[in-house]
């Protein structure tokens, strides 16, 4: 059922409970965007609030698919829904469906976020995922999230990407940082 999120509710509690029990400290799930689409908002919401219940103390990422949300408006209701039903973290995107994630939706969320903060006092992560691919991006990233949110977002507790070929990327700029020469991508993991 990913990146659908059209799974039904007791399958989604079902799955849920079996990887915890078999020692998930986290649990990734995606929005039904058809209820969302379709104004199903309460449904969208009582889904991740069960899922949360479920989860406890085991941190629940919310995965918007905001490729298919249609508009930013709609990114910022499905992020406040999102985090009022108790998720820790939104996601931008399973990364299957383009687009992913880009500057403008990544600073949606964030807005929804530090509004949210404001609003509760309650601090949610970010992770942005799919299409960052490379260091000078990542960089612009960590700037729209330390200008929006502030240092304290700035860990791996509140922000990570979710994007496995900057890891190739990165790890080529510190290896032409300490050698002063780039080395071919065949040198680092394909994925």
């Amino acid at each position: 059922y990913f990146p659908s999120g059209q799974a039904p509710l007791e399958l989604k509690i079902h799955d849920t409970k079996y990887a915890i029990n078999n020692g998930a400290d986290e649990i990734d799930i995606v929005i039904n965007r058809k209820a969302f689409l379709e104004g199903g908002y309460k449904k969208v919401f009582d889904e991740i609030y069960a899922i949360k219940e479920v989860c406890g103390d085991v941190h629940l990422k919310t995965i918007l698919e905001v490729g298919e949300l249609g508009s930013y408006d709609n990114v910022r209701r499905a992020s406040i829904i999102a985090m009022s039903a108790g998720s820790d973290f939104i996601k931008t995107s399973t990364g299957k469906i383009k687009p992913a994630a880009t500057l403008p939706f990544t600073l949606t969320m964030l807005e929804a976020i530090k509004d949210y903060y404001y609003d509760t006092g309650i601090q949610v992560g970010m992770k942005p995922a799919g299409g960052i691919s490379n260091a000078k991006l990542a960089l612009q990233y960590l700037l729209l999230v330390k200008e929006t949110l502030g240092k304290n977002w700035l860990t791996n507790e509140w922000f990570r990407f979710g994007a496995s070929s900057l890891a190739n990327d990165i790890l080529m700029q510190i290896v032409k940082q300490s050698t002063g020469i780039y080395q071919s991508i065949n040198y680092f993991s394909i994925d």
